[in-house]
């Protein structure tokens, strides 16, 4: 099927700031219009479109299914020409930005990739990461702080209504440091009141898979832990303290294959949670995040087929 010529971006235009504002009348202001013109440019819409893409009522305008399927392509449509036109007036070389929230699962090995393949195809993109607990970055997220979270955050209630993309799964595991006491012989169930332990920060969803993994292997609560999602914090600690730590596996993949750190058997194995991206569909993304989103994909793949790391 071919695209209607008479979709203009007037067109587009409006419907992304209907569905922004959710009210024909906020809309109008900040587009600095009538709200009949509003209305007469989304009827011209939805005529060629052969759909309803809004619900209107007394508390505004709310998306059809309709709606939020056009939705998923107009905003990014709308941003990569902005982006492309900005790019032109700016000069060959002028440079994107791509603001990402990073949880602290994916620091060690997935961003760096991530990065590094994105500086090799983009010379003058700007990369900005902001890392911190899942629930703080999907509320930026939410507002528009942030064009996309990556990490390991299904878990949280600040997901709802974002879009998620899976891309790989990881497991949890429990580690320490080469020469630690407890290597080579069985792990005994009063092991976390002998050895202080490292934990994801309370609160957070990694901490839940956590403390399901402590539950499940019948080792009690800790008296002594150190609670951070800091992987660097937590590896220098293991690597220079007799502490064990449940971290994800990402965490300490390198440690692990160079002799450094050592899994301690445990009766089971945490199942593994979701690694993916999670970006918010009532917002266009920029070009340079739409850039960060392939490459991530891409990276993602190499993961689930065993390529990388």
């Amino acid at each position: 099927m071919n695209i209607d010529s008479r979709i203009k971006f007037r067109h587009l235009v409006c419907f992304l700031e209907v569905a922004r504002q959710g009210s024909l009348a906020r809309a109008a202001d900040a587009l600095a219009v009538s709200q009949p013109a509003i209305s007469k440019t989304l009827k011209e819409l939805e005529d060629l479109l052969e759909a309803s893409l809004f619900e209107r009522g007394k508390s505004g305008a709310s998306l059809t299914e309709a709606g939020v399927a056009f939705l998923r392509y107009a905003g990014p449509c709308v941003q990569a020409l902005r982006d492309g036109v900005n790019s032109l007036r700016g000069g060959e070389y002028a440079s994107s930005t791509v603001r990402l929230g990073v949880l602290s699962t994916v620091e060690s090995l997935l961003m760096p990739e991530t990065v590094r393949r994105l500086h090799e195809r983009h010379p003058a993109l700007v990369v900005s990461v902001v890392t911190g607990p899942s629930a703080h970055l999907l509320s930026q997220l939410r507002v528009g702080e942030l064009d996309l979270v990556v990490g390991r955050m299904t878990e949280s209630p600040q997901i709802q209504g974002l879009t998620f993309e899976h891309l790989y799964s990881e497991s949890m595991t429990l580690v320490a440091r080469a020469g630690h006491p407890l290597l080579g012989r069985p792990l005994p169930p009063s092991a976390l009141d002998d050895w202080p332990l490292v934990l994801p920060l309370a609160g957070t969803t990694i901490r839940k898979s956590a403390d399901s993994l402590l539950v499940q292997s019948g080792l009690g609560q800790p008296r002594r832990k150190l609670e951070t999602l800091s992987t660097v914090l937590s590896r220098r600690y293991v690597l220079t303290s007799d502490a064990l730590w449940i971290a994800p596996l990402d965490s300490v993949r390198l440690d692990l294959r160079s002799g450094e750190m050592f899994e301690l058997p445990l009766d089971v194995q945490e199942p593994g949670g979701s690694v993916g991206v999670c970006s918010n569909s009532t917002l266009p993304l920029s070009l340079g995040a739409h850039w960060c989103l392939e490459v991530l994909r891409e990276v993602g793949e190499a993961y689930r087929e065993g390529i990388y790391p």
